[in-house]
């Protein structure tokens, strides 16, 4: 505990701050600032919530000083308490939980808030705990808001960039930390490692001890050793003056250990910049060589906080340009330009319908794909009049270009003329819940999928970011009114959109329209075509992994992560001579997968916009809860579910529709083991004794006509 002392005689009192976070051996201890006249006759505690989730670790606060202002609380939580929680990979966020029991009338009304506690800037990833046995860690972070959250990972080098100087030359003068958790001696060696987003070439460079006094004061104690675990050296950027484009450079921690007369190297994650100074979170030098005149810059990324370095040709007008498109770039993100913004859309949408104006999106404005695109494709072929626009995501118009498509920038302004004149609108997923449908619009809603999974207004508990329940239901509801008509590939389908949806419009009941190259366009010559365009080989069958998302792993509001559980290694040994693997992940997820130990029988297509190529040339589909295999299913091909976390995703996530585990149309398998076997299995007896019942439910309208169907109701009535 703080002498008065101690505490009171400190400046820089701020109110939510934590003024100190330790974890010593497996007791997480948090002091911290408030105003004590907000927590007078009040219920406290200091709680730790799980993002995605509604789980709650809470520990009782108790104060240890106070001033005219302010009070210094502290409490205390135990990590092996609450193991169970903590062990697997998570994140959570600290809140300071205050309840106030009002009285109104004969009733006790009970009101509570919630406090987000602010960082205090320190290394706070020097906290840690290990969970041995699982290989995890647990330690405490600053978040991009300056918030303390708390974060398990795969057990891993620890490792921070706190100063980066760059001289008016071509020189960076860095200082930080780095230490290996799973290691108790100190490295004979740190080296800094840098890539780049050209070519595979590494560079490394020596790094100089930096005695760290400070860090073992806050953070050591009689447990860590944090006297030599700073570095400090210089990189020198002429050496890399040459190249003709821009280039980026990322830069790692290595520290090499001698075990057993051996000398064992490890690799820390990317470095991140977490400079307290605002100044250095900037830095840029003109410098002229040889080649021309070079423009360095040095920053912290938006998203992450990585150290970046970035070396490209300097033109003067270029770099007003540049300036010129970043002002108006914020100026259009203002709150003031979103506001005009919304209301011209709103006016516009007020004068008559431009006639035979079509704009399609699909998911998003990120893919050229799905029933959008196969409605699309109908109209322009058999239906010229129609003028036809896709409106697309900036950050992928490289999936639409060389297509011979009509593009518009999603949220540009010949988008806002476009989307609020057009006399139709064709989308597969919701729309931004502040666009105003006008009253000439029609709103085709086509939808992306056969709900094996509890959808809207069916879904008990919601476990996405930056939502909760109450929240996703209405808005998704609310979006759901405008939609005039909705499509559905089959009678079961359309039960639980009309009730989920709260939808009452009409419904076309037609097959769904991606589903009509399935049936067109499923042919040897074509499938041939395919995997040549693909460069796959012809003389191996191909499986197709298609997993879905998990609504609870995610790194942020949009952006979903996912752990690959299926052994790549296992498969490839054991099924490499006979089969290859086409790794699809859900639109949503946001992982970058390495597959470089398996080049020749692992693919990764996640990027490849329209999924129904990869149907047509694969032999088996492995999937789980994801909706694709009820259009997979129209080609009459062995299905295997991988289901390790079923009773997790049943139960808790979503819950399903019917009994997938007695009506499945393949088997369940939990381990890779039982998934080979499997596949073993489905070279003799390629479907199960419940695919019939599962192709006459789901698959009887698909014929290859949907599209005409879809048209001719909407558009040519």
């Amino acid at each position: 505990m703080f002498e008065r002392s101690s505490i009171m005689s400190e400046s820089g009192y701020v109110h939510k701050q934590a003024h100190k976070v330790i974890i010593d051996n497996d007791q997480l201890s948090v002091k911290f600032c408030f105003k004590h006249e907000l927590l007078e006759a009040k219920q406290t505690s200091l709680v730790l919530i799980q993002r995605g989730s509604e789980n709650v670790i809470e520990g009782s606060i108790k104060q240890i000083d106070i001033n005219e202002d302010f009070g210094i609380y502290e409490s205390a939580i135990s990590l092996t308490e609450n193991k169970e929680e903590f062990i697997k990979t998570s994140t959570w966020d600290l809140y300071l939980l205050v309840k106030d029991e009002e009285t109104e009338t004969e009733t006790e009304i009970e009101t509570e808030k919630k406090f987000r506690i602010k960082s205090n800037k320190a290394a706070l990833e020097l906290n840690y705990y290990m969970f041995a046995e699982a290989d995890t860690m647990f330690y405490a972070y600053t978040t991009n808001k300056g918030n303390v959250s708390f974060r398990t990972v795969q057990q891993r080098i620890i490792a921070n960039i706190e100063e980066a100087h760059l001289t008016n030359g071509s020189l960076v003068h860095i200082s930080g930390y780095g230490f290996n958790p799973q290691s108790q001696q100190a490295p004979v060696e740190k080296r800094l490692i840098i890539t780049n987003n050209i070519n595979e070439e590494v560079f490394n460079i020596s790094l100089e001890e930096n005695k760290r006094s400070d860090l073992q004061e806050m953070y050591g104690g009689s447990i860590h050793n944090y006297e030599t675990i700073g570095f400090e050296g210089k990189i020198d950027l002429s050496q890399y003056l040459f190249q003709s484009e821009a280039i980026f450079y990322r830069l790692y921690l290595e520290l090499s250990y001698e075990e057993n007369g051996e000398i064992v190297k490890v690799l820390s994650p990317r470095l991140k910049f977490i400079s307290f100074n605002p100044k250095y979170k900037r830095q840029k030098s003109i410098i002229s060589t040889v080649y021309g005149k070079k423009r360095v810059l040095l920053k912290s990324t938006a998203k992450n906080n990585y150290l970046s370095l970035k070396v490209a040709d300097y033109n003067a007008k270029q770099e007003l340009k540049s300036r010129i498109k970043g002002k108006l770039v914020r100026i259009k993100r203002s709150r003031k330009a979103k506001k005009l913004f919304k209301l011209a859309f709103k006016m516009l949408g007020m004068l008559p319908a431009s006639k035979k104006t079509v704009i399609f999106e699909s998911f998003l404005g990120k893919q050229y794909s799905d029933s959008p695109r196969a409605i699309y494709e109908y109209l322009k072929e058999n239906h010229p009049e129609y003028k036809l626009y896709w409106s697309v995501d900036k950050r992928f118009i490289q999936n639409f270009e060389n297509r011979g498509i009509n593009i518009t920038p999603r949220f540009s302004l010949k988008w806002l003329f476009r989307m609020a004149r057009a006399q139709y609108w064709v989308s597969n997923s919701r729309l931004p819940l502040w666009i105003p449908k006008p009253k000439n619009t029609t709103y085709l809603q086509t939808w992306h999928g056969t709900p094996l999974k509890r959808l809207a207004a069916d879904m008990d508990e919601v476990h996405m970011p930056g939502t909760n329940t109450k929240k996703y239901k209405r808005n998704f509801l609310k979006e759901a009114s405008n939609w005039d008509y909705l499509v559905s590939p089959n009678a079961y389908s359309s039960e639980i959109f009309a009730r989920a949806f709260d939808f009452d419009r009409k419904m076309i009941e037609s097959g769904y329209p991606r589903n009509d190259a399935l049936i067109n366009d499923n042919h040897v010559d074509n499938i041939t075509a395919i995997k040549e365009k693909f460069a796959l080989p012809l003389d191996k069958k191909i499986i197709l992994y298609a997993p879905t998302w998990r609504d609870d792993q995610f790194y942020g509001k949009g952006k979903y992560k996912f752990d690959l559980e299926l052994k790549l290694d296992q498969l490839k040994e054991e099924l490499g001579d006979d089969y290859i693997v086409i790794l699809r992940m859900h639109y949503l997820v946001a992982e970058n997968l390495d597959l470089t130990p398996y080049v020749g029988f692992a693919y990764d297509f996640s990027n490849y916009e329209d999924i129904r190529e990869l149907y047509l040339i694969s032999d088996l589909l492995i999937t789980d809860y994801s909706s694709v295999f009820f259009d997979y299913g129209n080609l009459r091909r062995p299905m295997i579910f991988y289901v390790y976390d079923i009773d997790t995703y049943r139960d808790k996530l979503r819950g399903f529709y019917f009994d997938f585990e007695q009506k499945a149309p393949g088997p369940l398998a939990k381990t890779t083991d039982e998934v080979i076997a499997y596949i073993r299995q489905a070279e003799k007896e390629p479907l199960n004794e419940q695919f019939e019942e599962f192709y006459n439910t789901f698959c009887y309208l698909e014929d290859g006509e949907a599209s005409k169907r879809v048209v001719e109701e909407v558009f040519l009535k």
